[in-house]
């Protein structure tokens, strides 16, 4: 069969569906990947791995409806001339323009993969309300066309039950994340001193920048030598920081800003623990990177995160939106140096027995319908 795999930024093609989309083709299906965008990067890189990738007219970021509009109608065009059999979407607009074409186009098969809220669904104030409306709108128009639907975590799932987004005939699995390579992400031997952490994400301040920023400052009030490391590409969504406030931090000495990577191992090497400080996920990537690197972890109590650690295990759990709770967890490992460590072992063990990359694609293809 051909399948289309549909993502709104092009990096997580190559990042985070590379192994799923490989595993696909093992099973001896054609896959075409799409995207927002070009890029010449993950465009080399599907190539080597046998897969097509084509961009496509649709704003990832944009909120104009007659623009998304016309979209449709150009994917459907897209997809009538592409043929495939099936279509996995996943971020908000693939999900649910992509859905929409894919329908009108007469693909057989569609399947969405939600990969959580975002700020678009649970908009406070006016606009932010509603403009969470209308997502859950077009959302519960999308989903409507998709035999199956894959979510992350169970709170997700459970947002969606509760604003009736879900059709009722629709299959519904639950996944853990997008799984993580266990044999390209390796555990590492810890670096040497000082304590180091290390945040990677998209500079957006829902996942927690703000808050990182801040319990840096607090910890090196009194502890100095520590390092704060952030790792991620800066970005147009709504709720993005500029390089102006990243700059300003750096010239205040709190926090180092490493740029962005494709590859993130070797900056993971150089901290002894990952933070997080998320108001919600699917499954966070990065926190399934360090963990199979045998990192310890400090992430939030949100949705899609809370799984990802043991609490007091593999790394400790701290509320929304509270930089001083997230100093206080830091200030543990400074206090006891062999702690990063023990839960850096477990959380290895910890990825391995849940968070398989193999395992969670098999997951995947066989609701499809494309294993047995």
């Amino acid at each position: 069969m051909k399948i289309a795999v549909f993502g709104a930024y092009a990096p997580t093609l190559t990042n985070f569906r590379l192994p799923m989309m490989r595993a696909m083709i093992q099973e001896g299906h054609e896959v075409v990947a799409l995207s927002t965008e070009e890029d010449t990067e993950v465009r080399d890189r599907l190539a080597e791995a046998g897969i097509q990738f084509r961009a496509v007219p649709l704003s990832r970021t944009g909120m104009n409806p007659m623009k998304d509009l016309v979209s449709i109608q150009v994917l459907t065009k897209i997809f009538q001339e592409m043929k495939p059999d099936v279509l996995l979407s996943y971020t908000i607009k693939p999900v649910i323009y992509g859905s929409m074409a894919a329908a009108r186009a007469g693909v057989p098969g569609r399947f969405a993969m939600i990969t959580g809220l975002g700020y678009s669904l649970q908009g406070q104030g006016f606009r932010m309300g509603l403009l969470a409306r209308v997502a859950r709108l077009l959302y519960r128009r999308g989903l409507a066309l998709n035999q199956g639907v894959f979510f992350q975590n169970a709170d997700d799932h459970a947002f969606f039950v509760r604003h009736h987004l879900l059709p009722a005939n629709c299959d519904v699995t639950l996944i853990n994340g997008s799984g993580v390579d266990l044999e390209h992400f390796l555990q590492v031997p810890q670096p040497e001193s000082p304590l180091t952490f290390i945040m990677v994400a998209r500079l957006v301040r829902d996942k927690g920048l703000m808050e990182y920023a801040e319990a840096a400052r607090l910890v090196r009030v009194h502890h100095p030598e520590v390092r704060f490391l952030l790792l991620g590409p800066f970005d147009s969504n709504p709720t993005g920081i500029g390089p102006d406030l990243v700059a300003a931090w750096e010239s205040e000495g709190i926090l180092e800003y490493l740029g962005q990577t494709r590859d993130v191992r070797s900056f993971m090497a150089m901290a002894h623990v990952v933070v997080l400080p998320s108001y919600g996920e699917g499954t966070p990537h990065s926190v399934l990177e360090g963990i199979a690197m045998g990192r310890a972890v400090i992430t939030t109590l949100a949705p899609g995160c809370r799984e990802t650690v043991l609490p007091e295990r593999t790394g400790f759990l701290v509320p929304t939106k509270d930089a001083v709770a997230l100093a206080e967890a830091m200030e543990r490992f400074i206090k006891d140096p062999s702690l990063a460590a023990r839960m850096g072992t477990e959380g290895r063990s910890y990825a391995e027995a849940r968070y398989d990359v193999h395992a969670v694609n098999h997951d995947i293809l066989r609701a499809m319908g494309l294993v047995e």
